[in-house]
């Protein structure tokens, strides 16, 4: 004869439900921008104010141009040692990276991770419908997936 399990039913297991965090949830809305024609000063000066290591740089409507970073500006501070002369006074067009590469709002955590591993970017501008509306940096990746541990890394 079997033996019966004097424990009664078991309770279904509460189901997790995945986290989904997106770009748009931990990038930064509030950022320093800087355009085109600003000195190489002026911009070396607004890093140190603000803490950061660069910015997006925008036309006169808000248009994502370039970017410029703190090693940008060592290209102007090794060049006018090179060539003997003080830091001159060229503009953020003459230095910044034209070619950037951004990443929509719409991107999980998971996936720009994916980006700052196969990149080696530190920051990446965030793009929603072409407009830019903030920047992500490694350390915003790093701070929500450190707010996951106690969470599911499933995605939906």
């Amino acid at each position: 004869m079997a033996v019966k399990s004097f424990q009664g039913p078991r309770a279904d297991a509460e189901k997790v439900k995945p986290v989904n965090i997106l770009v748009r949830d931990i990038m930064t809305s509030n950022i320093v921008t800087f355009t085109e024609e600003q000195s190489i000063h002026d911009v070396m000066e607004a890093l140190i104010k603000h803490r950061i290591s660069g910015g997006p740089v925008v036309n006169e409507k808000g248009q994502l141009i370039g970017i410029i970073s703190e090693g940008d500006c060592m290209k102007e501070i090794s060049d006018s040692r090179y060539f003997n002369m003080p830091i001159l006074d060229k503009s953020v067009g003459h230095f910044m990276t034209a070619e950037v590469e951004t990443l929509p709002a719409e991107m999980s955590l998971f996936d720009a991770a994916s980006m700052f591993h196969s990149t080696g970017r530190r920051r990446f501008p965030v793009l929603n419908n072409g407009n830019l509306v903030g920047q992500v940096s490694r350390k915003d990746i790093v701070i929500a997936a450190a707010k996951l541990r106690g969470a599911t890394w499933h995605q939906a």
